[in-house]
């Protein structure tokens, strides 16, 4: 539960505070409106808790579920049923089993009205600082039309601010039932949605203070409702030292004229098998030399696999995860949302001091949001800009299609965002199937332009001298440079 400012009533909810810029304002009423099954209910729960554990007097005032269904469902998710007063208005059984029926009244005669009275009763006796109607259409079958239910709204929305409370009500989103007319008699409204990634919430309306545009990511858990806002890049800054962070390994630092900056954003790209994954684990290796933390998030490798073949190269990756200096992070993708994501990294950068993170690799980061490459692009550009103005150095894995013949530097269309390229690519030369670097792109320093030849070895990455005797590397299949006498040159590090 978080606390809130003299001036905000928190929602309970951490991430939703965040979206309504600290939370609610107080003595004012506000719409959630959502779909059946989309939490509405949970989320109110944590409005009234969250009064609770301030000291204030909370009442849930339930239109339509059985009370003791709605406490029980409460209670397993944790909440504190005892601290929440309810007036129970559900409609019993015996609406069912006898003949009864609701007379429709006039707004002068709502004192007369059973359900109203009851209302009017219980607010008084409780005298409460939150209320939660659940849900407010409910009433609407008790009246003859929509303008008498409107302004029945209006009364008691009213009513309840004449005694100092804050509201929130839900409203559940029908054909049967249009909702969009209770805009008008609210202060602010939450409307809780699905898109292709997952659930969405959004504030469009919120009178006296600005809110996080956009959409934002929600999940239901055991625990009750989590909200991921938007990543924001612009609100978060820090100050660091620009400096070269190296590879350790002498011949890939001098292909990056020293290694890749502080707060930059690289991307090493090549096809399966190639090295990719372990490459970009050297500077991580090479950071927990300087007791600096780093972590990967394995979209499209276990957590397992990732391991054993660090280990079997004489990567001390047990070491570094010992040591607190590596987080390993296996991510399936399908269960997540973009914004929780970003939650996630910004978790390890603003509470564990993250220097170095690692994205392995980005065709399983586009599938946590199964929507367009625009929408990819933009999501992936935002966490880019953040982690830069961190000071974090971001390396991206980029799967390429081609095992050998045509060149393509990365495969999602995200070079624009990189200040540094490093490719690897197989080759096929003397009927061997080997391995080259390069570096295409460095936006802060110069850069060697050659291609060497790069090997996996039980002792680690090993990377020979420019491989000058060959052309048409990039092709995949290169061919040796006639050095004038009628002989091909011989490839780089070629023994025979």
């Amino acid at each position: 539960m978080t606390q809130s400012s003299p001036t905000r009533l928190s929602t309970g909810i951490s991430g939703l505070d965040e979206v309504l810029s600290g939370g609610l304002i107080r003595e004012r009423s506000y719409m959630i409106r959502g779909q059946a099954g989309s939490g509405k209910t949970i989320l109110s729960l944590h409005f009234l808790a969250a009064g609770a554990e301030r000291g204030e007097t909370a009442l849930f005032i339930n239109l339509e579920e059985d009370v003791g269904d709605l406490k029980a469902n409460a209670e397993a998710l944790g909440f504190d049923t005892d601290a929440i007063e309810f007036l129970d208005l559900s409609p019993g059984a015996d609406v069912f089993t006898e003949d009864q029926s609701y007379e429709v009244f006039a707004p002068e005669e709502v004192e007369q009205e059973p359900i109203t009275e009851r209302i009017v009763e219980g607010v008084t006796a409780v005298d409460p600082d939150r209320v939660v109607v659940d849900p407010l259409t409910q009433l609407r079958f008790l009246m003859s039309d929509d303008y008498q239910f409107r302004k029945q709204v209006v009364g008691f929305m009213r009513f309840l601010k004449d005694r100092d409370a804050t509201v929130l009500f839900t409203v559940q989103d029908t054909e049967a039932l249009p909702t969009d007319d209770l805009e008008f008699v609210t202060d602010g409204t939450i409307r809780l949605d699905k898109a292709g990634y997952g659930k969405t919430i959004a504030v469009p309306k919120f009178r006296g203070s600005s809110t996080r545009s956009g959409e934002h990511a929600y999940r239901v858990t055991d625990a009750g409702v989590e909200v991921y806002p938007a990543l924001q890049p612009g609100e978060h800054e820090a100050e660091f030292d620009f400096e070269q962070i190296s590879s350790g390994v002498p011949e890939v630092d001098a292909l990056l004229n020293g290694g890749i900056e502080r707060g930059t954003v690289s991307i090493v790209s090549g096809p399966t098998g190639v090295g990719k994954t372990t490459l970009a684990t050297q500077f991580m290796r090479e950071a927990a030399e300087h007791g600096e933390r780093s972590v990967i998030y394995l979209f499209e490798e276990s957590e397992e696999t990732f391991l054993s073949r660090s280990r079997a190269i004489g990567v001390p990756v047990d070491e570094m995860i010992e040591q607190g200096t590596l987080q390993v992070t296996e991510v399936e993708a399908l269960e997540r949302s973009p914004q929780e994501f970003a939650r996630m990294v910004r978790e390890e950068v603003e509470a564990r001091d993250a220097k170095i993170v690692m994205v392995d690799g980005i065709a399983g980061y586009r599938l946590t949001l199964r929507g367009t490459d625009g929408t990819m692009l933009q999501q992936m550009h935002a966490l880019g800009r953040y982690l830069k103005n961190m000071g974090v150095t971001t390396i991206l894995v980029d799967e390429t299609r081609n095992i050998t013949g045509e060149f393509r530097a990365t495969m999602e269309n995200i070079s624009y965002l990189a200040d540094n390229i490093i490719f690897l690519r197989h080759l096929e030369l003397d009927g061997e199937l080997r391995k080259a670097i390069g570096v295409l792109k460095k936006r802060t320093t110069d850069f060697e332009r050659t291609i060497r030849e790069f090997r996996i070895t039980d002792r680690g990455i090993e990377v020979g001298e420019p491989m000058s005797e060959l052309r048409g590397i990039l092709s995949g299949t290169p061919e040796a440079i006639d050095d004038g006498d009628g002989r091909p040159r011989r490839g780089a590090g070629d023994e025979r």
